[in-house]
């Protein structure tokens, strides 16, 4: 085919400006996956001694987006920058002090779509490194689970949270400097009042910031751990950056500031030897005193034979409106949740056993009325 027919200008482009245009893009979109494995694949060799125990598809996994992002941007600013039009397009005039001199500057298309995809590019570049640490982070957190210190699961995400928001924060300086050229020191410094309402605005997270270092310092608990913080019961499932993660019993996650955490009053269910289980029944007037002492005398030996409660006291508690009170103490040792749970059903199914076996019920609110007859 004649050189002529690509050399034909068509709305200040040529034929074979277009047709490199569509070419590199249609490489880079055929190509990308393919490229971002074999990129992947590399990197991993500098991982491999680390990460020996995890497999490669899970930093293929990671990556594989990021990469197929930044490729995608390569083949679109290569591409695009094969065309002069509408590249050198003026967008808007703006003035720029040269030696004290105001010197009048264009700003193009081209130009335009230069900041654009740096902008992009550098985004796509702290994307990868955020999936890095996000894969770091995996390979700490499957050897924490296999090593008996409960500390390592609470340490890893911290610290995954605290490098990524380093990193977020160099990205945001980095991209201040080079797609917006604003000098990051002298904006900090040039801040004034504003630096100060800044500042006033961080204090809670700069308090909860505290609140986090704070419990990994003094450990008042652990991932896994059942705790109640004022009130709040719940599992610990995370502690984070800023908050602590709970799960509580009915599988609600309850989200805590870590200031709060180390603030409030906080007590370490799992810490403690036994949980203490109090409650009162009811038996109605009918039974008679000798009844209610050989149920007062099987429901302690029943507690007593238990392996799983001790420190049993059954009395006969109060005289209520309607029912004779029993007020039932006793503790249970420190077991699963779902466990302790089992213990105390067991001991309210022998109870009721106890009860109905010496001839008496359980008593529930009722009132008595004279008749008009026997008033008279």
């Amino acid at each position: 085919m004649d050189n002529k027919f690509f050399e034909q200008v068509i709305w200040g482009n040529t034929i074979q400006a277009y047709c490199m245009f569509v070419g590199i893009i249609l490489i880079g979109l055929l190509l990308k996956k393919f490229v971002s494995k074999v990129i992947s694949q590399l990197l991993f060799k500098l991982f491999k001694k680390f990460a020996d125990e995890v497999k490669i598809d899970t930093f293929i996994a990671l990556l594989l987006k990021p990469f197929e992002f930044f490729i995608t941007l390569t083949s679109l600013y290569l591409a695009i920058n094969q065309l002069k039009h509408p590249l050198e397009v003026t967008v808007f005039h703006y003035n720029r002090l040269v030696d004290k001199v105001k010197v009048r500057e264009i700003f193009t298309f081209g130009e335009l779509l230069d900041k654009i995809f740096l902008f992009l590019i550098i985004l796509s570049f702290f994307w990868i490194i955020l999936r890095i640490i996000d894969f770091i982070a995996h390979v700490f957190t499957y050897r924490a689970i296999k090593s008996e210190n409960k500390a390592d699961d609470q340490l890893v995400p911290f610290l995954k949270e605290l490098f990524k928001f380093i990193i977020y924060f160099i990205g945001f300086f980095v991209l201040l400097g080079y797609v917006f050229e604003v000098n990051a020191l002298s904006l900090i410094t040039g801040l004034g009042i504003g630096g100060i309402a800044i500042a006033l605005a961080a204090k809670e997270s700069l308090e909860n910031l505290i609140g986090s270092f704070t419990i990994f310092i003094d450990k008042p608990f652990t991932v896994g751990d059942l705790v109640k913080v004022d009130g709040v019961e719940g599992t610990i499932e995370k502690v984070g950056f800023r908050s602590t993660v709970l799960r509580s019993t009915d599988k609600t996650t309850i989200i805590i500031p870590n200031r709060a955490m180390i603030d409030g009053v906080l007590e370490n269910m799992t810490r403690r030897n036994y949980r203490r289980v109090k409650f009162n029944i009811g038996i109605t007037y009918e039974t008679n005193a000798e009844s209610i002492r050989s149920i007062i005398e099987d429901i302690n030996q029943c507690l007593i034979e238990n392996p799983h409660t001790t420190d049993a006291a059954v009395t006969l508690d109060s005289f209520a409106d309607s029912s004779l009170s029993i007020q039932i103490l006793y503790l249970v040792e420190n077991i699963e949740f779902n466990d302790y749970l089992k213990v105390k059903e067991e001991v309210n199914f022998k109870i009721i056993d106890i009860v109905q076996k010496h001839g008496s019920d359980f008593a529930y609110p009722t009132q008595r009325t004279v008749s008009s007859e026997k008033k008279s």
